[in-house]
C-alpha cells in the first residue's frame, strides 16, 4: 500500500497538534512578558513623593465628593420647602395658582364690561337682564357650572324659555367668545369682594391710571363670609323679569301747593338733565318708568357720591318720592340701578 500525501486530511504528522516552544529553563529563559522600559522596572516601586501626592489627591477627591453631595442635598431640601411652603412662606404652586386667578379676574372684568354690562349693569346691578351682584344669588344660584352652561348654550336652553334674550356666547355654538374668555368672565363674576383688583388696558394689559394719577381698581362681588339667613327663600332657577332689587315704596300724595318735579325714564335714560327745587322745603319727585321689566329709581347724592336720599326702585309704572328739606346747593340725581350719564342729572336747590 502506497502513501497518499494528497489524500483528505494530509499526512499523519500534519494532523498532530501544533508544535509549542519548549518551556523556559534556567539555561534558556523564555520571552519577555513586559513592554515597559527597563528603567521603570529598575526603580523597585513608587517614590515617597509620588506616594504622598497620590494620598493627597485621594483626600482632595473625597472632600470634593462630600461637598458635591452636601450641595445637592441642601438644594433638594431648599427646593422642597420652596415648593411645599413653610410656616412663613406660601407654597409656590398655590402662589402661582392665585396669580393666575387674579389675571383671569382682571381679564374677565374687561370682557364683562364690553359684552355683559349693557344688560346686567356695569356693577352687576341689573337692568335689561337680572342683577348678578346679589350675595344670595352668588351663594346658591350663580355657580361656576350654571354660569358656564348659560354662557355656552344661552338662556333659551338653560331655562327652556323661548323668549329669553340671553344669547349664546361660546364660539362652539356660534358665539363670539372662546372657552378661555368664558372662564375669565366666570372668574370675574365670582371674584372675591374683599380683594382689590387692577383695571388694565384690554390691548396693552397695562394698569389704567386715573385723573388723580392713581391706578384704577375694582372689587369683586362674592362675599366669602356671606351665609343666608335661616328663613331665606330659594333663588329662582331662572329669571323672569326685574333686574334690580325692587322695593315697592309707600303711596305718596303731594299736597296741592307742593313742588313736584317730573322725571320720565325710557330706553334707560332720563328725559331731563336739570331740576330745580326750593331750599329748606319738602318737595316731591314723580318718576314715570316706561321701560318694560327694567327697574329704575331716583336717588340724590352729593358731588362726592355721598348718598343723601336713597329711594326705592320701581320696575314699571309711576312712583312719587317725598324728599325731606335740603340745604341750598347743587346735588346729583341718579338712577342707582343704572349709574350712567344718560340717567344722571343736576338738582339745584335754592
Amino acid at each position: 500500500m502506497t502513501d497518499q500525501p494528497n489524500r483528505p486530511g494530509g499526512a499523519p504528522e500534519e494532523r498532530l497538534p501544533a508544535r509549542r516552544e519548549p518551556a523556559a529553563t534556567p539555561d534558556r529563559p523564555g520571552p519577555e512578558r513586559f513592554t515597559a522600559p527597563k528603567a521603570i522596572h529598575a526603580t523597585g516601586g513608587l517614590t515617597p513623593e509620588r506616594a504622598a501626592k497620590i494620598v493627597r489627591q485621594s483626600g482632595d477627591a473625597r472632600w470634593i465628593a462630600f461637598l458635591g453631595v452636601a450641595i445637592v442635598a441642601l438644594f433638594v431640601i431648599i427646593y422642597y420647602f420652596y415648593e411645599t411652603g413653610t410656616p412663613w412662606t406660601e407654597p409656590r404652586l398655590d402662589a402661582e395658582a392665585e396669580a393666575q386667578q387674579v389675571t383671569a379676574v382682571e381679564r374677565g372684568y374687561n370682557l364683562y364690561q364690553a359684552n355683559c354690562a349693557q344688560c346686567h349693569g356695569p356693577n352687576g346691578e341689573g337692568g335689561i337682564g337680572p342683577l348678578l351682584n346679589d350675595p344670595m344669588k352668588l351663594y346658591t344660584h350663580l355657580t361656576e357650572a350654571y354660569l358656564h352652561n348659560v354662557l355656552t348654550v344661552g338662556g333659551r336652553y338653560v331655562c327652556g324659555n323661548p323668549n329669553s334674550i340671553m344669547p349664546v356666547w361660546s364660539d362652539e355654538n356660534g358665539g363670539p367668545l372662546n372657552y378661555i374668555q368664558l372662564e375669565d368672565i366666570i372668574a370675574f363674576i365670582r371674584s372675591d369682594s374683599t380683594r382689590e383688583y387692577v383695571r388694565r388696558d384690554p390691548e396693552l394689559n397695562a394698569p389704567i391710571i386715573g385723573p388723580d394719577g392713581q391706578v384704577l381698581t375694582f372689587r369683586g362681588w362674592l362675599d366669602p363670609s356671606f351665609r343666608p339667613p335661616a328663613d331665606a327663600t330659594p333663588v329662582p332657577a331662572c329669571w323672569s323679569g326685574g333686574g334690580g332689587q325692587e322695593t315697592p315704596g309707600p303711596v305718596v300724595t303731594p299736597p296741592p301747593d307742593a313742588t313736584v318735579l317730573e322725571i320720565q325714564a325710557q330706553n334707560i335714560a332720563f328725559d331731563v338733565k336739570e331740576l330745580t327745587a326750593p331750599a329748606n322745603e319738602t318737595f316731591f319727585i314723580h318718576l314715570t318708568n316706561l321701560d318694560v321689566q327694567i327697574p329704575h329709581d331716583v336717588d340724590i347724592r352729593l358731588s362726592d357720591a355721598t348718598v343723601v336720599v336713597d329711594n326705592p326702585t320701581i320696575q314699571e309704572g309711576e312712583i312719587t318720592y317725598e324728599i325731606e328739606p335740603l340745604d341750598p346747593g347743587t346735588y346729583t340725581f341718579i338712577c342707582s340701578v343704572h349709574p350712567i350719564p344718560a340717567m344722571t342729572g343736576t338738582l339745584t336747590v335754592e
